[in-house]
C-alpha cells in the first residue's frame, strides 16, 4: 500500500494568512526550524496508479500538482485519482472539491448521510457541482463494515462512526448525529497490511482503540498539544475537546494512548494546528514524541506499507 500525505496542517494551514502567534511570527521570518504545511489530505492507493483522494482541502490544486502520481497520463483530461472519501464536512476538507469541478465525469465521492446532508444544505457543495462534472455520491457504513472502490484494486475499506461536531454552518451543529465524523481503516486485501486514518478524533472510543491496535500504521489527529492551546496563543477561549480534538499532552492525551501501542505500529500525528509547538522541530514537546516514537506528518510524506 502506498500513502501519500498531501497537506498535513489543520484549518488554515501553516502558517495562517492571518496569523501572527509565536510558530506563524517565526516561520515566515526564518526564525525556527520546521516546515509550512498546507491544509490535511492524503491519497492512498495499491499500484501507485489509481488513487483514492481522503478530502479535498482549500490547497487541493497546489497538492496535486506537487503529487506526480495524480499528473494526467492519457487524453487531454485525465487524473490519477479516482475516487474522494470525506472525513466530515468541514471547510478545510471540502473546499477543495470546486477545484475538481473541471473533471470530465461525476465525482465519485463516498461520505456518510450526514456529511452528505450538510453538502446540500449548509454548505451546499454537491448542489453546485452539479452544475459542472456532477457527483455520484456512495454512502459509508458507520459501523466498521467494509467497502471497496472499484479501481481501487486490492484495498478494502472499513468505516466508523466517531464522537464529534458538525461544522459551525451545519443544520445540526449542536444536535450530534453518527456520521458527522469518521475514521477509516485502509486495508490491502493481498498483504492484510493496515492503516487507519483519523484527522479529527475527540474520544478513544472502544471501536477506536480496537483499530489503531490493528493497525500498522496510524495518521491520527494531532491539531492541539494542550486542551487550553487557543487560549494560551491569545487566539480564542475554545478548548481542543470542545472543538472534537484529543490533545497531545495531559492524562488520556494521545502521546499516552500512542504508547499503549505495539512498538512496531507507526505513529504518526496529522492535521496540526498553527499554533502546536510540535511544529517546531528544535522544541521541547517535538523531543518528548520522538522519544516516545511519533512522528509529525509533513506535505509530501510517503508511507509504504
Amino acid at each position: 500500500m502506498k500513502i501519500r500525505v498531501l497537506g498535513a496542517g489543520a484549518g488554515g494551514g501553516f502558517p495562517q494568512w492571518n496569523c501572527n502567534c509565536h510558530n506563524c511570527r517565526r516561520i515566515r521570518h526564518g526564525e525556527m526550524q520546521g516546515k509550512k504545511r498546507t491544509q490535511s489530505s492524503i491519497a492512498v492507493s495499491s499500484d501507485g496508479r489509481r488513487w483514492a483522494l481522503f478530502n479535498a482541502s482549500p490547497d487541493i490544486r497546489s497538492q496535486l500538482e506537487a503529487f506526480q502520481d495524480s499528473w494526467p497520463r492519457e487524453g487531454v483530461r485525465d487524473t490519477g485519482i479516482h475516487a474522494i472519501v470525506l472525513i466530515d464536512s468541514q471547510i478545510d476538507h471540502t473546499t477543495g472539491l470546486l477545484m475538481l469541478r473541471e473533471s470530465t465525469k461525476p465525482l465519485d465521492i463516498y461520505c456518510s448521510e450526514m456529511v452528505r446532508q450538510d453538502l446540500t444544505s449548509g454548505f451546499p457543495l454537491f448542489n453546485m457541482l452539479q452544475h459542472y462534472c456532477g457527483v455520484n455520491h456512495h454512502e459509508l457504513p458507520l459501523d466498521g463494515s467494509a467497502f471497496s472502490i472499484p479501481g481501487i484494486d486490492d484495498l478494502r475499506f472499513h468505516s466508523h462512526s466517531l464522537k464529534s461536531k458538525a461544522p459551525p454552518y451545519s443544520p445540526h451543529r449542536h444536535d450530534p448525529h453518527d456520521g458527522d465524523n469518521i475514521g477509516v481503516v485502509v486495508e490491502q486485501v493481498s498483504t492484510g497490511r493496515k492503516l487507519y486514518y483519523a484527522p479529527g478524533l475527540g474520544e478513544i472510543e472502544p471501536h477506536v482503540a480496537a483499530a489503531m491496535q490493528a493497525a500498522d500504521c496510524l495518521l491520527v489527529d494531532g491539531t492541539f498539544w494542550q486542551h487550553d492551546e487557543m487560549g494560551r496563543a491569545g487566539i480564542c477561549e475554545k478548548l481542543a475537546l470542545d472543538m472534537g480534538h484529543l490533545p497531545q499532552s495531559g492524562p488520556g492525551g494521545m502521546m499516552e494512548t500512542l504508547g499503549g501501542l505495539p512498538a512496531a505500529t507507526r505513529k504518526i500525528l496529522i492535521h496540526i494546528n498553527n499554533t502546536n509547538p510540535i511544529l517546531d522541530e528544535a522544541s521541547s514537546e517535538r523531543q518528548q514524541l520522538t522519544a516516545a516514537g511519533i512522528e509529525v506528518a509533513y506535505d509530501g510524506l510517503e508511507i509504504t506499507l
